[in-house]
């Protein structure tokens, strides 16, 4: 939590980009700096691709198996082919390995798009090889579930396939930003009085001792953290409800709190300047928040960090 009330996930602090050294560009590792992009690839032109980014902890990677899952879903979605999302799992390990983060918490990045062609709104015909870049940096949120965070309510400008993980992103950026300026840790995005997920997080709140969360459908990303923390209430005891939250309702929550690769689980004590709950993070979202660190790395939940 910073003095501002929010927290940062920032994907590239300066000082872990410069430690990062080596990067996977369409079949060869070589240094970040020259990789190099053509100015036709389509993903430049039109955002046309797909990405993930995975949590390593101690060198670990963290669900890999459903970050593979999910990628190749939306590269699906897409009609993306030209590679196999399970192939790439060897590249993650060893990106952890060239860049010395063999034993370190560690973000990796990977982004495939339908590579370089003339451009037209028509995909190329034949298909021509994908573009397929990753890297990997050393990675310590500067948050801490203890504290809780801010975050405001925004409408939903996104486009209505928020199910593929495509890197056409702005509106989030846009939202993300919007958050930032109100010293908010995230912008949860509202479309029909349906509070839906955040800008890069998936959204639950707490009502009566259930927990709730919006069911999959085309408009909210099924996140990877968002199934792990599904099982995490299970294994809890929790009572679950994978239904609509209205926005309205998010103000006379007892907890809400967002989950996402880089936020873990963050309680979420201010929303759009109203107290949530105690203001203080609730019991549930710091249970589920030791218990997700605690699959992450290996040991059993309430053991010594």
């Amino acid at each position: 939590l910073t003095a501002s009330g929010s927290f940062s996930t920032s994907y590239h602090p300066s000082s872990q980009l410069r430690a990062m050294q080596t990067a996977y560009f369409n079949g060869e590792f070589l240094p970040r700096e020259d990789v190099r992009v053509s100015p036709d690839d389509r993903g430049f032109l039109f955002s046309d691709g797909v990405y993930e980014v995975l949590r390593a902890y101690g060198g670990r990677l963290f669900e890999v198996e459903r970050h593979v899952d999910r990628l190749a879903y939306s590269m699906t979605a897409m009609r993306l082919g030209g590679v196999a999302a399970t192939d790439l799992v060897p590249v993650f390990e060893d990106l952890l390995a060239r860049n010395d983060l063999s034993a370190a918490d560690a973000l990796v990045y990977l982004q495939v798009t339908r590579g370089a062609a003339p451009r037209t709104h028509r995909y190329p015909d034949p298909p021509v090889p994908p573009t397929v870049y990753a890297y990997a940096w050393a990675f310590s949120p500067d948050h801490a579930s203890e504290d809780g965070a801010r975050a405001i309510t925004v409408p939903d400008q996104r486009w209505a396939r928020c199910d593929i993980k495509t890197v056409a992103l702005i509106p989030n950026c846009m939202a993300n930003e919007q958050a930032r300026n109100a010293a908010a840790a995230e912008a949860i995005f509202v479309r029909d009085g349906v509070a839906l997920e955040g800008t890069h997080t998936n959204l639950f709140a707490v009502f009566r001792g259930v927990v709730r969360t919006s069911p999959l459908t085309n408009y909210i990303l099924p996140g990877v953290t968002r199934a792990v923390v599904l099982e995490l209430c299970g294994e809890a005891g929790f009572e679950v409800a994978e239904e609509p939250i209205f926005a309205d309702e998010l103000y006379r929550a007892d907890e809400v709190f967002i989950v996402g690769t880089t936020a873990e689980v963050t309680p979420i004590v201010d929303l759009d300047g109203r107290a949530i709950g105690s203001g203080r993070p609730g019991e549930m979202s710091l249970r589920l928040a030791e218990m997700l660190t605690a699959r992450a790395r290996g040991r059993p939940a309430g053991s010594p960090v």
